[in-house]
């Protein structure tokens, strides 16, 4: 007995210690990222200053005043919110029959959504910037926000079709009894209901969105470019802009770790629904 008392104690110091230790390790790189952001380019790569060095503003000043920084995020947050809002309008109505109106190819249609997201975006970059050019819509809100919408939209719906489930079929069909057409179904009915999953999967995707590199570097170039275009453009593979390309990657990612922090209880909501019953 008193060898499994002192095992438990010893469980409970430890399993917390190497929890925190581990959540160290991953903010380590947001801290250290932060930090180098109030260091001169010419400090943020001298070892001396690595830790000791006199704060200073100026990445952040040239950020706002020669790089046009609020255009960038205004564009970051249009394409984000916009995306993942035209995400949820298709989304719902898919993830809602294939719940409560299945077929025999409905488990086979959501597993080749699901694949399409293991399709390397690489293999259809130049078809995808070939007909963006033919269709006059390179560089274009509207092309970012579609591209953003498709490439999320297995994600949703695969969500969303997870809680729909758990919502029994007899209150959807107490609705049809009542007269409800589909569209009363859906919005009388199934949005109260999972109103706290569609919240967690519009977060998700939302995240998504904003942190979306790989198509928002290459299907602009001025007018519709984001903030991960305005990282691109600091990038130096020398260093030389190291202090500089911090603070353009903190004041990036800086809105939406503020975000996800807040809101981690509905993102881990909306992560493990359905993974216990």
């Amino acid at each position: 007995m008193a060898i499994v008392a002192q095992h438990t104690k010893f469980s409970k110091v430890a399993w917390p210690v190497l929890a925190w230790a581990v959540g160290l390790l991953f903010f380590f790189p947001i801290f250290f990222m932060v930090m180098t952001s109030f260091k001169t380019d010419a400090d943020a790569v001298k070892p001396e200053f690595l830790f000791r060095f006199t704060p200073t503003l100026e990445n952040y000043t040239n950020m706002t005043n020669n790089y046009d920084y609020w255009r960038f995020a205004t564009n970051s947050v249009i394409t984000s919110v916009t995306a993942t809002l035209f995400t949820l309008f298709v989304a719902v109505p898919c993830a809602y029959a294939m719940s409560f109106n299945p077929s025999r190819g409905t488990k086979d249609i959501l597993m080749w959504m699901l694949s399409t997201k293991m399709l390397p975006a690489a293999a259809v970059l130049y078809p995808m910037i070939f007909m963006a050019k033919s269709l006059g819509i390179y560089d274009t809100k509207f092309l970012i926000v579609m591209v953003l919408s498709l490439i999320n939209l297995p994600i949703a719906v695969w969500m969303l079709f997870t809680y729909f489930k758990d919502i029994p079929k007899d209150i959807i069909e107490a609705g049809q009894m009542d007269g409800l057409n589909t569209w009363g179904e859906v919005r009388e009915i199934l949005i109260p209901l999972a109103w706290g999953g569609i919240a967690s999967t519009a977060l998700l995707v939302f995240i998504f969105c904003w942190n979306e590199a790989y198509w928002t570097v290459r299907l602009t170039t001025i007018d519709a470019a984001t903030l991960s275009k305005l990282i691109e453009g600091n990038r130096a593979p020398e260093g030389l802009f190291f202090g500089r390309l911090s603070a353009v990657s903190t004041a990036a990612v800086g809105p939406i770790v503020v975000l996800g922090w807040f809101c981690q209880k509905q993102l881990v909501q909306g992560l493990t629904f359905g993974a216990v019953k």
